[in-house]
């Protein structure tokens, strides 16, 4: 009897369910956001204001970009409110089916590597740019909404495809009509300027000492041309004369110093300097006149650009 009432109590006995807390998941918020919402999904986690996060990704940017990084990490790694997975989990999840979002995120660590060592990669240092949109621009053309994520894995990396030859495919006439446009702007210019592509490109550099050596003509079609004459010996008598032109860049004349000069300078763009003496805009010209026993005449022009005559220090 004893036995029959332990049980007996026993089985009166109420049960009481532990209920287990619910666990916070730390997630990007929907309704309390400027950007991505980390900001808001780090204050709901917390439970500390969202300025002061807001705050200090403002201030990490200015001292060097590392708040720039932080957060788009964060935005990577932290799903969206309501959503089982983040941007990370899910390109890493889906990364055979679909290799695009997983291409774009490593295009993203490798610019926030690059922008955090300082690492130059590019001729100034700013590949990390480059990357950083490239991966971006990937993550935004492959994303899809949430009832087209629960399609299946195959069709995703075939829009994914799709995507993607789309854009590359609008890339490529963007490029071809800007490398079109650059063609035609050349072709416009150079009838303008009457650029003559024969008479060389690149600089030159010429240094004459001796009447024998001088030619009557100097002429470059496109770069920088200079005619050093500081050390040429003008004779008595008859003028020396020389024609120089450059169609589009620079030309620099040195005289001598105890020549007396003739000179005629013309730009049809640009800006003509005749010891000191300068003007600029279109169809400009200046020149000097000076009388003695050493005349050295110059005749020079340039189409677009740059046109200097000085005199030899020494």
């Amino acid at each position: 009897m004893a036995v029959a009432a332990a049980f007996g109590d026993a089985g009166c006995m109420s049960e009481h369910t532990v209920e287990e807390p619910a666990i916070k998941r730390l997630e990007r918020s929907r309704s309390d956001r400027m950007l991505a919402g980390v900001c808001g999904g780090l204050a709901s986690y917390f439970e500390i204001h969202p300025a002061f996060y807001r705050v200090g990704f403002v201030v990490l940017t200015l001292l060097g970009g590392a708040g720039l990084v932080i957060y788009a990490a964060a935005a990577l790694v932290m799903p969206e409110e309501g959503k089982p997975d983040s941007i990370v989990t899910a390109a890493l999840r889906t990364r055979r089916d679909r290799p695009w979002p997983l291409i774009g995120l490593g295009l993203l660590a490798v610019a926030g590597a690059v922008l955090l060592s300082h690492v130059t990669l590019w001729p100034h240092g700013d590949a990390w740019v480059v990357l950083l949109l490239a991966g971006a621009a990937i993550l935004w053309i492959t994303r899809h909404s949430t009832a087209v994520e629960t399609t299946d894995g195959a069709e995703l990396a075939a829009e994914d495809s799709r995507r993607i030859r789309r854009v590359f495919r609008g890339i490529a006439i963007a490029v071809g009509a800007l490398v079109a446009l650059v063609f035609v702007a050349a072709a416009v210019f150079a009838a303008v300027v009457h650029v003559h592509l024969g008479r060389g490109v690149g600089d030159r550099t010429y240094s004459v000492s001796s009447v024998n050596d001088l030619r009557s003509t100097y002429r470059l079609g496109i770069g920088n041309l200079r005619l050093d004459l500081s050390a040429l010996t003008v004779p008595r008598g008859k003028a020396t004369r020389v024609t120089s032109s450059v169609d589009v860049g620079k030309l620099a004349v040195i005289v001598p110093r105890d020549a007396a000069l003739r000179v005629h300078g013309d730009a049809q763009f640009g800006e003509v300097d005749i010891l000191g003496k300068s003007v600029d805009g279109h169809n400009v010209d200046s020149g000097v006149n000076q009388t003695g026993a050493r005349v050295l005449v110059l005749d020079t022009h340039v189409g677009a650009g740059a046109l200097h005559v000085t005199r030899a220090v020494r």
